[in-house]
């Protein structure tokens, strides 16, 4: 991979975001993850020719939206609203059971071992976390779901999606490691399907900026949801 799809062009209020790829981290990483390929920053600095500064960041498994900024004060600009929860975050995901209704997780986390989050336990305080999710897509055993995090804890939707009983599909630190096979999802072979966390950044909104960006639903997924439809062409953007 060369260049990665840019969602908004990179405009005169320095800002702009990218379609990233799951498995690619934002930023380089520790020496241990070094042989991992380019990171979104540097590959975006060579494709567009000059210095890019990252606003936020997603987990390496998550696909969808990232932010950037050309400057030090479309940067300082972004990074205020996100300081000031004026920013909209929505994450499609592919969940274990069925989810009927909207749900308004309220959660407080705290830090566990192996750079993992948890629900704090009775009597620990915690950091106040909330998601509000809701169905976008019922199937016999799993559910597409939309996530709105309401704060900007570490793994916060896919720790509240646990506590709920309904982690995702594969998740090698909050659930299944194991790959997701077709006769998981009513085939009858052993083929992959998924390999790594559904999780996808859908969009992205900053209104005191005037910013928008969308990325609609990547193939892997859309595969997966074709498939525990039996089949049907996804309904296209969610």
């Amino acid at each position: 991979m060369t260049s990665l799809p840019l969602l908004t062009p990179a405009g005169p209020k320095g800002l702009f975001a990218v379609d990233k790829p799951a498995g690619m981290l934002v930023i380089p990483g520790r020496a241990g993850e070094a042989k991992e390929g380019p990171c979104v920053r540097d590959l975006v600095s060579r494709q567009l020719g000059r210095p890019v500064w990252v606003v936020h960041r997603i987990d390496r498994d998550t696909s969808g939206v990232l932010l950037l900024a050309l400057d030090a004060d479309a940067h300082r600009a972004a990074s205020l609203a996100f300081e000031r929860h004026e920013v909209k975050k929505t994450y499609l995901a592919l969940v274990q059971g069925v989810v009927r209704e909207p749900l308004d997780i309220g959660l407080p986390l705290v830090e566990a071992r192996k750079r993992k989050m948890k629900v704090a336990p009775p009597g620990l305080a915690g950091k106040p976390s909330r998601t509000v999710v809701r169905p976008v897509e019922t199937f016999a055993r799993a559910t597409l779901v939309a996530c709105e995090p309401l704060t900007g804890r570490q793994h916060q939707i896919r720790v509240h999606l646990m506590a709920k009983g309904h982690p995702l599909l594969v998740d090698h630190q909050y659930g299944r490691r194991e790959p997701l096979r077709e006769r998981d999802v009513g085939g009858a072979s052993d083929e992959v399907v998924l390999s790594r966390t559904p999780l996808h950044a859908a969009k992205l909104e900053l209104p005191s900026l005037g910013f928008v960006a969308e990325s609609p639903l990547p193939a892997d997924l859309r595969a997966v949801v074709e498939r525990l439809a039996g089949g049907a062409t996804p309904r296209g953007h969610y």
